[in-house]
């Protein structure tokens, strides 16, 4: 809402008309001892006036109000035309002679009215130019926020179910083979009933026939037969057949309640983290035109001067060469400020140079992809796999553990540049996520599923941000730069310009590029897209000399850093203009 416009201000008329009877020209002046506003004409004849030739005319914004005439109380003759500052009441001059106000100080009731306008006129411009903008500023940001939270609540609404319906097809998939289960064990009691019922049938014909027989033998037709049945065993009645009764299948009723359920679901998780104050620019910087002074803003105003400027450039050119002492191979470089750079192989050492190939740190690690990153403090943090825990190395080489990563499995880490956070890649048995951390280490949110609950992730081995917030991974196992937009929400993945893509190394520049290495063997490229994930360009290929690419960083020079397998050289290249 809107801050009222009424009562509408005294100086906000439509049209002010001089106060001199019979003229009707615009008002422009305003005579404070007369307390009438005048035309130009009329305000040149009341400076010649010999009566008015020294009242003080000024231009009508600036002129004194005129206060209410009234009669003091006390004495009703007089007028109220003071103000005794101590009491700070309005008097009429004689009220400063009483025993209340003597010895008092006193100000004309009219010039400290007036004083009084000016700085309401001061509080009110400081409203109108500054608090009310800033509100209705904070009061968009604010409309946006819920937005944001209304878009990040339905994603959650949306996966929610899609996961309850996975689970309820593994339900009727589980419920299913048990079914098939006890249709088997039905069919083999049922076959063993079946083979003893006709095990009792066929010893009934036995009994049957050896009636007849024994008939036989009661009405011999010659001594012979008679013989024969006399010394015949069949006399002898077979025992009747063992059958067993069938032990059937008993059901258990599986133990379950609400709380087993819900352990099978994702969880919901509200961070008890101290919301982060909106900004607001104090008045004198809002007022004010913004200067670029100092350090930062000149960095910024640079930039931004150099982003209007750059383009990507129609051929690339090597710049220089590093060789990075004690790795074999150069899986993951990270760029920090201070001219130096930290390279790593996917096993073993983790080295930091300056720029003339000079070894000055080495650490061992358990390896990784891209594992390792500058932050903006220029602290190194790192992955420990083996003890599932992130470092942290201060410029004074000083080593902490920073955050513990729990069950999963940390694949690659990046800074953020624009607030600090720290992105984590992650595994736990195939299944891959991104898990957001705040710069002290605290988990913000982790991002697994897309609105529909697939899985967006496999093997998130490297990982960077753009400039707009995404946060993009490459992922060996989908065959794809996965990018999903700061809340988490998925907006694409790239899949490559051939049959397949096996991305590696990924970073993005000052124009919001994103930058991959395709390590599919008949590929080797590098390739290069916008943050919408448009393919622009194969940036690097055999043609350059590359062969097997494996990481990437663009310097704050904006030259691409290249490094490979099977050398431990870094390439610097120049590909924008």
């Amino acid at each position: 809402m809107a801050l009222s416009e009424s009562p509408i201000p005294p100086d906000a008329q439509h049209y002010l008309v001089c106060g001199t009877e019979d003229c009707k020209k615009n008002c422009q002046f305003y005579c404070n001892d007369c307390h009438q506003p005048m035309c130009e004409q009329c305000r040149n004849e009341h400076q010649k006036n010999k009566k008015t030739e020294k009242h003080e005319v000024v231009p009508y914004k600036q002129r004194k109000r005129q206060i209410p005439l009234e009669k003091c109380k006390i004495h009703p003759r007089k007028d109220v035309d003071l103000l005794c500052e101590e009491c700070q009441i309005p008097i009429c001059s004689k009220c400063t002679a009483t025993k209340e106000h003597r010895g008092h100080l006193f100000t004309d009731l009219e010039m400290a009215f007036a004083e009084k306008c000016s700085l309401c006129h001061v509080e009110v411009a400081k409203i109108r130019s500054y608090f009310e903008p800033t509100s209705q500023d904070l009061k968009t940001e604010i409309a946006e926020d819920v937005k944001e939270i209304k878009r990040t609540i339905e994603d959650i609404r949306t996966s929610m179910k899609a996961e309850a319906e996975s689970v309820k097809k593994l339900v009727d998939t589980v419920t299913l083979d048990k079914i098939n289960h006890v249709d088997k064990i039905e069919q083999s009691l049922l076959e063993t009933l079946s083979g003893q019922s006709q095990k009792i049938d066929d010893y009934i014909n036995y009994l049957n026939d050896l009636i007849k027989t024994f008939y036989g033998y009661l009405s011999p037709s010659n001594i012979e037969q008679l013989t024969f049945a006399l010394k015949s065993k069949n006399l002898m009645i077979q025992p009747i057949p063992e059958t067993s009764k069938p032990v059937p299948p008993v059901f258990t009723a599986g133990q379950y309640n609400k709380d087993n359920i819900a352990k099978l679901l994702g969880r919901i998780t509200v961070h008890d983290t101290k919301p982060q104050d909106r900004k607001v620019e104090p008045m004198e910087t809002a007022s004010t035109p913004l200067k670029p002074t100092g350090k930062h803003r000149k960095q910024d105003r640079e930039k931004s001067d150099v982003k209007q400027t750059l383009s990507l450039s129609s051929s690339i050119t090597k710049v220089r060469e590093y060789t990075v002492p004690g790795v074999k191979h150069v899986y993951h470089i990270s760029l920090g400020k201070s001219g130096r750079l930290w390279a790593s192989a996917n096993i073993g050492n983790l080295v930091q140079t300056d720029l003339r190939g000079n070894q000055l740190q080495k650490i061992r690690t358990s390896g990784g992809y891209g594992y390792h990153k500058v932050t903006q403090d220029e602290d190194l943090i790192y992955i420990d796999g083996k003890n599932k825990v992130i470092n942290r190395i201060t410029p004074d080489n000083t080593i902490t553990e920073f955050i513990k990563t729990g069950d999963w499995e940390s694949l690659s880490i990046h800074s953020s540049h624009i607030n600090g956070d720290i992105l984590v890649g992650m595994i736990k048995d195939i299944e891959g996520n991104v898990t957001r951390y705040n710069k002290t280490g605290t988990e913000i949110h982790n991002i697994q599923r897309n609105n529909k609950g697939q899985e967006l992730y496999a093997l998130p081995h490297y990982i960077t941000e753009n400039i707009n917030g995404d946060v993009c991974v490459s992922d060996f196992n989908k065959h794809a730069v996965v990018v999903v937009d700061k809340s988490g929400r998925h907006r694409f993945s790239y899949t490559g310009q051939g049959s397949r893509l096996d991305p590696y190394g990924i970073c993005t520049d000052l124009l919001g590029h994103i930058l991959v290495c395709d390590t599919y063997i008949i590929s080797n490229t590098v390739d290069i897209l916008d943050q919408d994930g448009q393919f622009l360009s194969l940036i690097l290929t055999s043609q350059q000399g590359i062969t097997y690419p494996r990481s990437v960083c663009v310097d704050d020079n904006n030259n691409l850093w290249l490094g490979q397998l099977d050398t431990n050289t870094v390439t610097v290249y120049k590909y924008l203009q």
